[in-house]
This record gives structure tokens, sequence and C-alpha cells, in this order.
């Protein structure tokens, strides 16, 4: 699979020259990292099943993410400090990530007034989050 993200990272702050992510087991390889990032993660998404991390607000994807990445990169649960597309289209820009958790918790906290009315409503507040969530893509990796 080709990776058509372009990050904006002069400094090499996530990644080497040949664009592999900088980790905790110093792989240098993107495909032995993909293959250890996938079985380290797996474990975590497990015990995620047996102890639910409760959505309280936009923090709440920072600390899932930690969860998640915390056996494989440094900067997990940490938002990230370089600017990215996808097949050059533009995620949000990290210089207003501030603004964007606020109108994250705004959708949470809408949410939370129609999860109880009727499952149309609760689809459309649910697929409104993950959309703003998806286009603020948060983390440099492992969205």
């Amino acid at each position: 699979m080709e990776n058509n993200y372009q990050y904006i990272d002069p400094d090499y702050k996530y990644t080497n020259k040949n664009g592999v992510l900088h980790n905790l087991a110093n792989i240098e390889v993107e495909k032995i990292l993909l293959a250890y990032e996938s079985l380290k993660v797996s474990k975590r998404v497990e015990e995620l099943f047996e102890n639910p991390i409760k959505i309280k607000d936009s923090n709440s994807l920072l600390i899932i993410h930690h969860h998640l990445f915390q056996d494989v990169y440094e900067w997990a649960g940490k938002v990230r400090t370089v600017n990215i597309s996808k097949g050059g289209k533009p995620f949000f820009d990290g210089e207003r990530f501030y603004v964007a958790f606020q109108y994250i918790d705004t959708l949470i906290t809408e949410y939370r007034a129609v999860r109880k009315t009727n499952n149309q409503a609760l689809a459309c507040k649910l697929a409104e989050i993950l959309d703003n969530v998806n286009h603020l893509h948060p983390f440099r990796d492992g969205n």
C-alpha cells in the first residue's frame, strides 16, 4: 500500500531521513514497524474491551491514543506538531488545535443531548463527531 501522506517535518522530529517514524523499538524498516505496531496496538485494543475508557471530552482522545500507542511511540497521546495532508488535501492546522478541540467538546455535549432520543439522531451526531475528528487528525500517526 502506498503511503500518500505528506508531512512538513524539516527537523525530522517524527521520522528518520527515510521517512520511518521514530519509535521506541528503534525499528528502521517501515514494514517491520507496521507489523510491530499492529502487534502492540492489538494487545492494547484487547485491554480496552476489558476496561473501556469513557469519552468525557476531547481530552479523552489523547488518553485513548496514549493507551493504544504507548508501547510504540514516545509521542503517544500528544497532538502532532507538524502539519500533514493526504492526497493533497490538508488536515487541520496544528496551530488551531485549541479551537478545534473546543468544537469537538461541543459536539460531544450535543451527542449527550441526543443519545437518548432516537437512533437516527444518535447516528447522525456520531457521524458528525467522527468526520470532524478525522479532519482534525490530531496525532502524527494512529488516528
